[in-house]
């Protein structure tokens, strides 16, 4: 049995492990300086303790590096001086955690939480109107209002068309689920088939939402059948090893014609691909929220894609109320011994 002091053993396939209670009580509670100071204050009330604030730019120094005891950190970016064994545990301001995770070996032992919040509604609604705008020929209209033109424009109805959303996460299953309120029929796409209860320290409800789950994996042929009938491809995938440039040029070759919407993360697409298939016409028109590398320069060749808007990664904002009231269930988990749900997988990196 573990001694007191002992790192949190790793639960295969779900990553570091809850920290240990007297560890918890002891561990001293480190913010990141762009906080607001009333999260910081909400922040101090849940964990019962005083915050620290980190130096600029999350530069770890002074008494930080030398006094001793375990580390709690509420922030976006992990300083190199805390990678190390001292991190008990950090509660990441955002829902994607791959930047941290990028950024070199996880510190062994650390629990790494993220913020959801609301996200999932804030991006089901982006995706809905964006869907909505384009079967009323919003931006048709608003062009031609540019060039003071009157000429009537066909639209047409949602109900009964397809959307294939990549990703079944809380984020994926609330696009779908807001999407099938409008009469769209909606198809999830995993990277493998995932059946009955989520694992502990997973979020994704496989099925919540959607009318069909497919493993994009397990069937291929199942997937590109759903492309070529989709109306809209929407993705929602975190980024990791395996979903880099998870859309290229074969899945595009596949689409007929749908929109592509993109409100996950932007190197899942391999922008040359993409180009290409706008250009081709098989994929009709690019909603992008996310990108590669951002913010994108003025001269960066994505503003001249066609048929493409770019929304400046603001769909899922994360605002102060998502930070507090995802850390106050983490916290209420991890005191209860319990491993939380919003718990990352620091080797598969979601």
């Amino acid at each position: 049995m573990p001694g007191p002091g002992a790192v949190p053993e790793a639960v295969p396939g779900e990553g570091p492990g809850v920290p240990a209670p007297e560890l918890l009580a002891r561990a001293r509670l480190l913010v990141a300086p762009g906080l607001s100071a009333s999260l910081v204050r909400e922040l101090e009330r849940i964990a019962g303790r005083g915050a620290e604030q980190l130096g600029a730019g999350g530069a770890a120094d002074g008494p930080l590096l030398t006094a001793d005891g375990p580390l709690l950190c509420v922030g976006a970016v992990l300083p190199d001086a805390l990678h190390n064994e001292r991190l008990l545990w950090f509660h990441s301001v955002n829902a994607g955690t791959d930047p941290l995770l990028a950024a070199g070996p996880w510190p062994a032992g650390a629990l790494l939480t993220r913020t959801v919040g609301r996200m999932g509604e804030r991006i089901a609604q982006y995706v809905l109107g964006w869907v909505l705008a384009e079967c009323q020929a919003v931006p048709e209209y608003v062009a031609q209002h540019a060039r003071a033109e009157w000429r009537r424009l066909p639209t047409e109805l949602v109900a009964g068309q397809t959307a294939l959303v990549y990703g079944t996460g809380r984020i994926g299953g609330a696009v779908a689920g807001l999407l099938r309120s409008c009469g769209v029929r909606t198809v999830g796409v995993g990277r493998t088939a995932r059946t009955g209860a989520p694992p502990a320290g997973f979020d994704r409800v496989i099925g919540a939402g959607f009318d069909r789950v497919i493993a994009a994996e397990e069937d291929p042929d199942a997937e590109a059948e759903e492309l070529a009938g989709a109306r809209w491809v929407v993705a929602a995938l975190p980024l990791t090893g395996a979903t880099e440039g998870f859309f290229g040029a074969g899945r595009f070759a596949a689409v007929r014609g749908a929109t592509f919407v993109n409100v996950g993360r932007g190197a899942t697409v391999d922008p040359v691909a993409l180009e290409g298939a706008l250009r081709g016409g098989g994929v009709r028109r690019a909603v992008l929220d996310v990108l590669p590398e951002e913010p994108a320069a003025p001269g960066d060749p994505v503003w001249r894609l066609p048929r493409t808007v770019i929304t400046s990664h603001s769909a899922g904002i994360t605002a102060d109320e998502d930070v507090a009231q995802d850390f106050a269930a983490c916290w209420e988990a991890v005191a209860a011994g319990r491993r939380p749900e919003l718990a990352v997988d620091t080797g598969r990196g979601y």
